[in-house]
């Protein structure tokens, strides 16, 4: 990868991040970094792949795709990929469990998987109400989003079983969601431009809440992507209008909006660190295949480097004066 901060025509990159070359002909589907250094993970539909998650020794990338299997990347070793994991239909998430030493896929197949890499079935299936569309996991807690706006909880202590089934707080179609760092909660986003903050204990409910994001005007787009800071635990949200934006939940505050760009930002992701926001730019398919013409599409991978005051949380606002 090379690394160049000259920006693009048509104000592709108006933060002035740097620029991963060469980037991926199609669109990107996945950004994932190691866990252990900053290495960088994309997909792109250009073959299909919808997912990837690391190992947890950094040494392993697992993706998942269009063609219903899960391969393993032994990346340091230099050796091919070989298939773990298969599903019905198409792998849309897979998440390493560290520490059950078990991957977990989920599919449009209306089902998760638990893998043991050493055996060629899974070790447990799960079904879903509908079809895989996002999922979390922050050991013991995993959230999974399906496509009738049900979001199901699980304890991963029991995998089996869930742990509570929860309608989203929000009206349209789960996009992304993610774990609170302290296990306590989640975020879900939506194609409706809109943010839900939800904590699993029911005396904590008076802590829920929405808010809208990503619209400009009457014009109301996507939330792609909500990932934490490892360190300060605030968060940021990417989006189909070409921002990304960083939150603290705590004190319903945004730290920083950034300029849009002038394609969609389909995912993103921190560094293990989180001195590194890694964000892709380009169609996200969300106005359909007669709004793409391959001539004239590009695709670019950025990496921000976040300045403290965009990602350290603020002290709570506890009156209406400055």
């Amino acid at each position: 990868m090379a690394l160049s901060g000259m920006g693009s025509a048509g104000n592709v990159n108006p933060n002035k991040s740097y620029e991963v070359t060469p980037a991926p002909n199609d669109s990107v589907s996945s950004l994932s970094f190691s866990p252990k250094a900053n290495y960088l993970v994309a997909t792109s539909w250009d073959n299909q792949v919808l997912c990837s998650t690391w190992k947890d020794d950094g040494s392993t990338v697992f993706t998942g795709g269009c063609d219903k299997i899960v391969k393993m990347w032994p990346l340091l070793s230099g050796g091919q990929p070989t298939q773990v994991a298969a599903h019905d239909a198409p792998v849309k998430e897979v998440a390493w469990i560290e520490q059950m030493n078990l991957l977990v896929t989920g599919s449009w197949d209306k089902t998760l998987r638990y893998w043991d890499l050493r055996q060629a079935q899974p070790v447990h299936t799960q079904q879903l109400p509908e079809r895989c569309y996002a999922l979390t996991v922050r050991y013991p807690l995993m959230v999974v989003g399906t496509a009738d706006r049900n979001l199901i909880v699980y304890n991963l202590q029991t995998p089996q079983t869930e742990f509570k089934r929860i309608v989203s707080p929000l009206k349209y179609q789960t996009r992304c969601v993610a774990a609170f760092p302290d296990q306590q909660g989640f975020l879900v986003g939506s194609i409706e431009g809109r943010v839900g903050v939800h904590h699993l204990d029911d005396a904590q409910q008076g802590k829920n809440f929405t808010f809208k994001c990503h619209r400009e005007g009457t014009d109301i787009y996507s939330v792609n992507s909500l990932n934490f800071h490892p360190v300060h635990h605030t968060f940021a949200t990417a989006g189909s209008d070409g921002a990304f934006n960083f939150w603290d939940k705590d004190s319903k505050q945004r730290l920083k909006a950034m300029a849009r760009c002038c394609h969609p930002i389909p995912c993103s992701t921190f560094n293990n660190d989180g001195s590194i926001f890694a964000y892709a730019v380009c169609y996200d398919w969300s106005k359909g295949a007669e709004n793409h013409n391959p001539a004239t599409a590009k695709t670019y991978i950025y990496l921000h480097s976040p300045q403290e005051a965009e990602v350290k949380g603020k002290p709570r606002v506890t009156t209406g004066r400055k």
